[in-house]
């Protein structure tokens, strides 16, 4: 069967994300999965994916393509990506393949791959090969052999390894309100309800939105979003809840909620990550992004631990964490990586850690988060949209450069100041410019300088 040679824009820094019809399609995803199999040389795939309707089609077109080549799909059917990650280095698999958009919108899907092991792929360990020969079509010839064989009964496997995070008789009386935002959430989080019950854990949850529903009736998951905050927020309030957790579409990013319904910015949940893991195992190495780093930097310094700086982005990290050995990496963007979870992302590990410290410390996750929200305070991460994103950094340095008392472009251009500090960053995965600051302190100050840089930015 001969193949014209298409040009694919779906294939991005660190996964594939496009728009259903014209970027995505059937035909698209065929070629995926057979250049997948045909660049890694694999046997057998892990295949998961998420709610979306068209991820159950996706999902077969890729298992078509991957069987072309003789591949063994073990297919996982609803999942989250973490789970795919899990049964690739459990069942000794070559690779593995979650179709999902996670919290695109919903005429867009994509992919998140692995390799052995659960090992990232970025453009350097086979992406760029994989895109080159899914455009090219230039495939090698069938081969008979292929079979779907089905892999869900890896979950229970999966529970036990989430639970080996944990210290059951460490943990307290806790009421946790959980929303699964209609995501792939809800199965895998009562596989792990009923587990942590069975080890006699002393949680009491409440769920919302819990059933899985890929027209999304409550909105699209994305608790990141400033507007998608207040339905989980005043469910933990109406509850009576000690925290609230609410995951992605693919559950691979958690967020938190503290008991008055306060949302906990993503880099202070890294600094908490960080002081639980450390508390654990002293001296360990902590991974962060530049973005956001003080909290993290002091509560590393603070109890011995090593703090990495890596770059933005799931591939990235990884690496550095396998590079490392480091226990833990986090983004202040919700992604969250765990050494002895293959050194990947997980949205289930973090609200058990979370758990337990709040129960070790006996305080509020509010009172937790307060000291270094005063200590620390930041803005947030900020979005533009702008022609030239380089063009922009540079203007800015320009402005901004020869005060500074520290300069690093580890992942775009960090400056600091002594009392305050800002990164800009170009997106990976979108057409936008991302900027933070912090302070030591001074919340005026970081409003101060971020009505001062959007004026710069927008002028």
């Amino acid at each position: 069967m001969a193949f014209d040679a298409l040009t694919l824009t779906c294939f991005k820094a660190y996964d594939i994300r496009g728009r259903l019809g014209d970027e995505l399609n059937e035909d698209i995803a065929y070629r995926i999965g057979r250049a997948f199999a045909q660049v890694l040389g694999a046997k057998r795939v892990v295949l998961g994916r998420d709610v979306r309707p068209t991820s159950d089609s996706l999902g077969q077109a890729v298992a078509r393509g991957l069987m072309a080549c003789g591949v063994e799909v073990l297919d996982l059917g609803l999942s989250g990506t973490e789970e795919t990650y899990f049964a690739v280095t459990h069942l000794g698999a070559d690779g593995g393949i979650c179709v999902t958009a996670s919290h695109n919108p919903m005429d867009y899907n994509g992919m998140k791959m692995v390799r052995a092991g659960s090992a990232p792929i970025g453009k350097a360990e086979g992406m760029a090969e994989i895109q080159a020969l899914a455009e090219t079509g230039e495939f090698a010839p069938e081969i008979d052999g292929g079979t779907v064989v089905d892999a869900s009964g890896t979950r229970d496997a999966y529970v036990e390894k989430l639970l080996e995070f944990v210290e059951i008789d460490a943990l307290k009386p806790l009421k946790i309100l959980v929303n699964a935002g209609n995501g792939a959430a809800g199965p895998s989080f009562d596989a792990l309800a009923d587990g942590l019950a069975a080890a006699g854990a002393p949680l009491q949850f409440v769920r919302m939105h819990h059933d899985p529903d890929g027209s999304f009736p409550n909105g699209i998951p994305n608790p990141l979003l400033d507007e998608n905050q207040p339905v989980t927020a005043d469910a933990v309030v109406a509850e009576g809840a000690d925290m609230g957790v609410a995951w992605d579409g693919d559950f691979d990013r958690c967020f938190f909620f503290d008991h008055e319904g306060g949302f906990i910015p993503g880099e202070y949940v890294v600094a908490l990550l960080a002081e639980a893991f450390l508390a654990k195992e002293s001296g360990a190495k902590i991974i962060h992004d530049p973005r956001i780093i003080w909290a993290t930097q002091d509560i590393v310094a603070r109890m011995g631990g090593e703090a990495i700086q890596s770059q933005c982005g799931h591939s990235n990290i990884k690496q550095v964490m396998r590079d490392t050995g480091a226990v833990y990496g986090g983004e202040m963007s919700a992604h969250h990586y765990f050494r002895d979870f293959m050194a990947c992302d997980s949205g289930m590990i973090p609200w058990l850690l979370v758990a337990e410290l709040v129960s070790r410390r006996g305080e509020s996750l509010k009172d937790l988060v307060a000291e270094l929200r005063c200590s620390y305070p930041s803005s947030g991460e900020r979005n533009f949209r702008v022609d030239d994103a380089k063009a922009m950094i540079a203007k800015i340095d320009t402005a901004y450069g020869a005060a500074a008392k520290d300069r690093d472009e580890t992942d775009g251009l960090s400056l600091s100041f002594g009392d305050w500090r800002f990164n800009l960053r170009a997106s990976n995965t979108e057409p936008l410019l991302r900027l933070n600051i912090e302070s030591k302190g001074d919340p005026a100050l970081v409003q101060t300088k971020l009505a001062e840089m959007q004026d710069l930015i927008q002028s």
